[in-house]
């Protein structure tokens, strides 16, 4: 026999690639295993070329490491041959272990398949030498290479399916993993080699028209791990591509969800708002439409909140309010829902098999919120107005079925509160009322129905004109003029009131220009601002837009927000405040005295002016109590340096008294009546001949 020898570097590398190979095949089966869709078969077509590539070529550098005392060739065809044998059998591979399972039965058919493969690679390369005589083959050693075969391709696959998933440590697991995968495959191959023998005389046929051996080993290696590592590193970065991507996607979801939640929930309680309610409406009556049964809306509005609120504060008022909410959940069902939708008002949806089980709950709901609440060290007592409106039978819409149960809660109210009633239809006329009301306001916003008035404000000092106070009016085209109070709490309810002070204030400061171009740039406009309005996110840049529109300056506008709404939430008004008077538009505490208020958040508030409530003017000239009221609200505001505003001035008595008092300007009816633009200013032209003429007699 031939005595064969191998190259001791040969040898080792053949192992390093044997080891490359097998972590490539690895980090390749965890991408397949990932991927979807047609990138699926990408990465198995590219993974099977290169997996294969690296196996072959590991095999290929084992048979250059053979040393026979002959001279040693290559046939072509069988070596490609076995090339694509190792493809197809690494293919083979990665589909197995990128399906859902790999039981038992399916692991050693797909060891076989694969062990077959391999062997089938190894001695089709062998017999690429074309060696005349034959190879020997010891049939022992033979049988044990394939054994290893098959052996090595069960642990493969085994290996490779339960480590295709991306775990912590999942690289450090592939990487011992190879090691074991790589001496398997190396040890099938040199089993297979130890095996081969030559009798005395072999030659090699390939060795005249095949591939020479000679420097074929460094072009196969460097080939080989160019492949591998082109493989390995797309994994790689691929890998860490859809890691980032995915936490993109988890940082969006967060966010969605956090938007989501501040969309469709109240800030204070966490409840869901009326958005959210309307939603959950629609949902139940879609159930009872394929289920039957019905549910009930409960309105709830609690009594005795607002002595509450004034009397211990609105921070104090808020923890109530998130008490009430915690207690009202304490037995709220899966399929229920609570909401808040303003105030201290929330909404019960209730789901029920019969119409009847409605004041079982109902009833549990008034007796829940009668116990006393504890609250920091106050013990508050409060009760619950509840209105109840059935599903089906009490309205279609989730607008009607609010607007019934609203009509019921008041009922409840008007019968004594602490209580709870249905609605019916002797309460339909004022229920549809509101409803038709809520139509005729959107079409009102859609057409310009809306219009303003102007009262003058005038100098307390000299009589003069210093501006005016827009007053909204709805010229309604069956009712005529309306009133703010016929419908401004109905706007608040809805929210409507953001898109209609929108128009006022555009509308104002419109009015506002037209008169500075007539040569009064001194006045000031002033603008009411609701406490939905104050709260809107969009306030600042509504109110930056309409000057710049108008190209009015900031000092000619005056915004006037009640003390109570300026005190709910001082830190996050100061905030807004701030803002405003930054931007240099005057500020004006509204109503005040009526409220509630912090000597030590008022002197902090960025106000340029406090208007004293006519309630407090009304009753000058007969309580001495209101006199001694407007005076100290006077001192306060001269000792912060704000200018001092009194409305409600009706009698000359009135008028005497706040200007001695020290007042920068009076309003009232005594002074002059709201009424439209045109109508104001032939008022104001006609005082001031008046004035003339008086100071002229004089």
């Amino acid at each position: 026999m031939v005595s064969a020898s191998y190259s001791p570097a040969l040898v080792l590398i053949s192992l390093c690639v044997a080891i490359l190979a097998s972590y490539t095949a690895l980090d390749l089966a965890g991408r397949i295993a990932t991927a979807r869709g047609r990138a699926v078969y990408l990465w198995m077509g590219g993974g099977s070329l290169a997996m294969g590539f690296g196996i072959w070529s590991m095999h290929f550098i084992g048979m250059l490491a053979l040393s026979l005392p002959i001279e040693l060739g290559y046939d072509v065809g069988l070596t490609l041959w076995s090339l694509l044998v190792a493809i197809l059998s690494s293919g083979f591979a990665l589909w197995m272990v990128s399906q859902p399972r790999l039981p038992a039965l399916q692991l050693l058919f797909g060891a076989l398949i694969m062990g077959a493969g391999i062997s089938a690679m190894h001695y089709s390369g062998m017999a690429a030498l074309r060696m005349q005589p034959g190879i020997d083959y010891d049939p022992a050693l033979f049988v044990l290479s394939l054994v290893i075969a098959m052996g090595a391709s069960a642990a493969a696959l085994s290996i490779a399916f339960r480590l295709r998933q991306q775990t912590p440590y999942v690289r450090l697991a592939r990487a011992g993993a190879s090691v074991i995968m790589g001496l398997a495959i190396v040890g099938m191959h040199y089993t297979g080699m130890a095996a081969a023998s030559f009798p005395e005389g072999s030659f090699c046929g390939a060795a005249l028209d095949g591939l020479s051996g000679k420097g074929l080993d460094n072009l196969v290696l460097v080939a080989s791990l160019a492949v591998l590592i082109i493989a390995l590193l797309t994994s790689i970065f691929d890998a860490r591509l859809d890691a980032r991507t995915a936490a993109l996607a988890d940082s969006l979801t967060l966010a969605n969800q956090e938007l989501t939640q501040l969309a469709l929930h109240d800030n204070l309680t966490g409840l869901p708002n009326r958005i959210l309610l309307a939603d959950r409406i629609g949902q139940a009556k879609r159930k009872v439409a394929e289920q039957g049964g019905c549910f009930s809306l409960m309105f709830i509005d609690l009594d005795g909140f607002k002595p509450v609120n004034d009397a211990f504060g609105h921070h104090l008022g808020d923890r109530l309010l998130r008490e009430v909410a915690l207690r009202l959940r304490e037995q709220l069902r899966g399929q229920d829902t609570l909401a808040r939708i303003g105030g201290d008002e929330f909404v019960l949806l209730v789901r029920l098999n019969e119409a009847d089980d409605a004041p079982q709950v109902a009833a549990r709901q008034v007796s829940l919120l009668s116990r006393t609440f504890q609250v920091d060290e106050h013990q508050l007592q409060i009760s619950a107005s509840i209105g109840i409106a059935l599903y089906p039978g009490n309205g279609e819409s989730a607008e009607e079925l609010l607007m019934n149960a609203d009509a019921a809660m008041y009922h409840a109210k008007g019968a004594g509160k602490n209580g709870y009633s249905f609605f019916d239809v002797s309460m339909n006329t004022n229920a549809r009322k509101q409803l038709q009301l809520l139509q005729d306001l959107r079409h009102a916003l859609e057409h310009q129905q809306f219009c303003l008035h102007y009262q003058p404000k005038f100098d307390a000092s000299n009589g003069q004109p210093v501006g005016a106070e827009a007053l909204l009016r709805w010229e309604h085209p069956q009712q005529g003029l309306l009133m703010p109070e016929a419908f401004i709490d109905l706007a608040e309810k809805t929210g409507l009131i953001i898109a209609i002070g929108e128009w006022v204030l555009n509308e104002a400061c419109r009015q506002m220009r037209l008169w500075s171009d007539q040569g009064y740039s001194h006045w000031r406009m002033a603008v009411n601002l609701s406490a939905l309005q104050f709260c809107h996110k969009g306030l600042v840049d509504s109110v930056a837009s309409a000057l710049a529109r108008h190209q009015l300056p900031a000092n000619s506008l005056t915004l006037e927000i009640t003390e109570t709404t300026a005190m709910s939430d001082a830190d996050a008004s100061m905030n807004v405040l701030q803002q405003l008077s930054q931007m240099g538009v005057d500020l004006s505490i509204d109503d005040f005295g009526t409220g509630y208020s912090s000597l030590m958040y008022l002197k902090r508030l960025p106000a340029n002016e406090l208007k004293i409530d006519r309630g407090f003017v009304r009753d000058l000239e007969h309580d001495s109590d209101d006199a001694a009221i407007v005076s100290a609200i006077v001192a306060l505001g001269q000792a912060l340096g704000l200018r001092i505003v009194a409305e409600g001035v009706e009698t000359d008595t009135q008028q005497s008294f706040l200007t001695t008092l020290g007042c920068d300007a009076l309003q009232g009816f005594l002074l002059g009546h709201p009424k439209p633009a045109q109508q104001f200013m032939a008022d104001i032209h006609q005082g001031q001949q008046a004035l003339v003429q008086k100071n002229t007699a004089h």
